[in-house]
């Protein structure tokens, strides 16, 4: 077994992965898979929706 680390900037590619990390301004603001990631509706969330075309979710009040 080995590890590899890839640097990517295109979403299809960071979903295929084991395990993304979301990065701003040089700290880790997400960690986990794809589908945790979706679930956590953050960062990697929000870019994932726009790169889809589909419309931020609608604020529960």
């Amino acid at each position: 077994r080995r590890t590899t680390l890839v640097v990517a900037h295109r979403l299809t590619t960071a979903a295929r992965a084991d395990r993304v990390v979301v990065m701003d301004h040089g700290r880790v603001v997400e960690d986990g898979t794809h589908e945790e990631l979706l679930a956590l509706e953050g960062r990697y969330a929000k870019l994932w929706r726009s790169f889809l075309g589909e419309e931020e979710p609608a604020a529960v009040l």
